[in-house]
């Protein structure tokens, strides 16, 4: 008899320690202005120092609530059958779109870094997702894992070679019934747009993280560094598995881990990093993947498209790549090794 799927839940691939006070202490030179949310099934925090006297924190809280709302109910999500993603979703193959300049530039990104990862990474893996149990039609109670005949036929309608777009008229057109699922790039864009909106406020020493992908910019109070913690990928309590520092620098830091959503049947764990060459969930020893770069959308891509690769495929494309990444994997299937690239160590706070 199948065991029924035991559904663990996904939390956020690292932690993020603020070492000090949220508040201004006595003496101290400069505050630190703090507001959060939820957005896109998981919460947001956003931390600001050093606003200009002329801008106001609470009205730009207002305006990054706004923009999250309207990059996930009214464009990103899933979920939500009004939204811009939905919709498409559903619409007709061979019919143009006209699309939002946010849904447009993320499926352009997403086509470019397909190409990148040789199809690691493939935004139009929705009907594996789906298969799978993982989207939002999700599967609780399931008696067995998908036949061999079921995910073929899923496979038939994923690639990104049947996602077109026009940017010239502002359209998009799916040449098959694709099914796309932003889940490893909306996060990191809506990072991105975020980052974007408190530096158009000339704000440049901030703390931004959506579920878990983050970006920094300066330093927080009394010129110290924002310290971001990789967390150790294991069940359970989160534990610190290594502390960076962002050194004064503006950067994005992303990651991907199969230790938080998966399920398990007779005894054999699935992981929801669904590799979209293969349809099936990958089954190698690369537990978590960590990515720092400028943009919060191509770190969050490139995290996803490495744990799908596994750790020897994914060192060779952040050489081929210069990608600055940080993997972890298991040992013995117990013990835990990790892979620094040369670009992300001088990010390690010694």
């Amino acid at each position: 008899m199948n065991e029924i799927f035991r559904r663990h839940s996904f939390s956020i691939c690292f932690l993020v320690l603020i070492l000090g006070a949220i508040f201004l202490l006595p003496g101290t030179e400069s505050s630190v202005e703090r507001f959060s949310g939820f957005t896109m099934g998981t919460s947001y925090e956003v931390q600001l120092v050093n606003i200009p006297a002329d801008t106001s924190s609470e009205a730009l809280s207002v305006e990054v609530a706004a923009l999250l709302a309207t990059l996930d109910r009214e464009v990103f999500s899933t979920y939500a059958s009004s939204s811009e993603l939905s919709r498409f979703n559903q619409h007709s193959v061979n019919v143009p779109f006209v699309a939002s300049d946010h849904l447009r530039t993320v499926f352009l990104l997403a086509k470019e870094l397909s190409a990148n990862t040789g199809g690691a990474f493939d935004v139009t893996i929705g009907p594996l997702v789906n298969l799978w149990g993982f989207g939002p039609d999700d599967l609780l109670l399931i008696e067995g894992v998908p036949s061999d005949e079921e995910i073929n036929a899923a496979l038939e309608n994923v690639g990104v070679a049947n996602l077109t777009i026009d940017a010239t008229r502002g359209q998009i057109r799916k040449s098959r019934d694709i099914y796309v699922d932003l889940s490893g790039i909306a996060k990191g864009y809506a990072v991105d747009q975020v980052a974007n909106l408190i530096e158009s406020n000339n704000v440049n020493d901030y703390f931004i993280e959506i579920g878990g992908e983050i970006k920094v910019s300066g330093s927080k109070r009394n010129d110290e560094d924002w310290i971001p913690a990789i967390e150790t990928p294991q069940e359970g309590p989160v534990q610190v598995y290594e502390v960076l520092s962002n050194r004064g620098e503006t950067f994005a830091l992303a990651g991907s881990g199969d230790y938080r959503n998966f399920f398990e049947i007779d005894g054999e764990r699935y992981s929801h990093e669904i590799d979209p060459r293969t349809g099936r969930p990958v089954s190698h020893n690369l537990t978590a993947a960590f990515v720092i770069h400028e943009s919060a959308a191509w770190a969050d891509a490139y995290a996803t498209a490495l744990m799908i690769l596994g750790p020897e495929q994914a060192r060779a494309l952040i050489t081929r790549m210069n990608i600055d990444a940080y993997l972890i994997y298991r040992v013995d299937n117990a013990a835990l090794d990790h892979y620094i690239s040369p670009g992300f160590e001088p990010y390690i706070n010694n």
